[in-house]
């Protein structure tokens, strides 16, 4: 007989609109048998971090016809993890394994259907694989190097700069040899992206009152590529500055995640004008590059041309905390929920 243990969870209360708030999330403990159903083709995993990233809160509304499902009422959120097999069915996974990929915001987790990258390289540290080696990691590899197309001496712009994604992009635009110049929230962010990360420029978008004298400040012959994370007005001010044949990959648009109604942009015409070229891109559609990408990244960590930086919430009962944290800028650095702590 499987031994059963408590299992902590994170559950959704109901769905959300505007701001996500704690509340609308409870911590609970549940039962778990430790043993994966024979022939079940399934996984179980002891979780050991979660990722808290902004695309999670998309699916707290009541949503259809997206490209990933709502939460459901009453069960566990789900997000990318970091996770040990304990028990496995699954051809591709045995006890022991060190996975990250698809997991449940609580301690254990059974995975029917596994969607999840065995790690190798287990000299980095696990959290690093919520983060610069795990999903924004490729996104930030994706979106710049795929979508982006970037030249040496190219000026480039990221909002949202000292976030998973952002920190990265802007480091790997330096090595190519661009101009970077960053925007976030505080001072302290704006230190952290001139101080650590590297930036030429960095910039508090909440001091600035018009953004678009901002941008010409720091880009007086316009910008190359821009890497989006915010949308809103900052998307209106950029399209202003776009160099001709520009670059604009979407990475996500935090700014508008708890708008009822989205804010309109108003200045399209201009991709027109300076032949500039917009395309969104989900990071799933370039998983077959992960193997290429770690060749690129693991020796650049090991040698400290790439930092990271990382807010990591010891415990599953400051996860609601963490999660809503990022829609206020709460974090410095990538936000992760550690398990099992120390």
């Amino acid at each position: 007989m499987a031994e059963t243990v408590s299992n902590k969870q994170v559950i959704l209360k109901h769905h959300v609109s505007g701001f996500p708030k704690e509340t609308d999330m409870h911590v609970i403990n549940s039962n778990i048998a430790l043993q994966v159903p024979k022939g079940s083709n399934g996984v179980l995993l002891k979780n050991l971090y979660l990722s808290c990233d902004p695309y999670m809160r998309s699916r707290m509304k009541k949503i259809e016809g997206h490209y990933i499902e709502a939460f459901k009422i009453g069960m566990p959120l789900s997000g990318h993890g970091v996770a040990e097999v304990l028990d496995s069915e699954h051809p591709d996974f045995k006890k022991g394994d060190l996975v990250w990929g698809m997991t449940g915001w609580e301690e254990y987790s059974l995975i029917t259907s596994p969607n999840l990258f065995k790690i190798q390289h287990t000299d980095m540290p696990l959290s690093y694989y919520t983060g610069i080696l795990g999903m924004p990691g490729m996104t930030a590899y994706a979106g710049f190097y795929e979508v982006c197309s970037p030249k040496k001496g190219e000026k480039v712009f990221i909002s949202a700069a000292s976030g998973a994604v952002g920190q990265l992009v802007g480091q790997f635009a330096k090595l190519l040899g661009c101009y970077v110049v960053g925007s976030a929230g505080t001072k302290d962010k704006v230190d952290l992206l001139r101080n650590k990360f590297g930036f030429d420029e960095a910039f508090n978008y909440k001091e600035e009152p018009d953004l678009d004298a901002a941008l010409k400040r720091y880009f007086p012959e316009g910008i190359d590529i821009y890497f989006e994370n915010v949308g809103g007005k900052m998307l209106d001010a950029v399209l202003l500055n776009m160099r001709l044949r520009g670059r604009i990959a979407v990475c996500g648009m935090i700014s508008q995640y708890n708008l009822e109604k989205p804010e309109a942009v108003h200045n399209l015409m201009n991709l027109i004008f300076k032949r500039v070229r917009i395309e969104g891109f989900m990071v799933p559609d370039y998983y077959h590059l992960y193997p290429k990408f770690l060749e690129m990244i693991i020796p650049q960590i090991r040698e400290g041309k790439i930092v990271y930086v990382e807010d990591i919430a010891k415990g599953l009962d400051r996860a609601p905390a963490a999660l809503v944290g990022l829609f206020t800028g709460q974090n410095v650095g990538k936000q992760v929920v550690a398990v099992t702590y120390n």
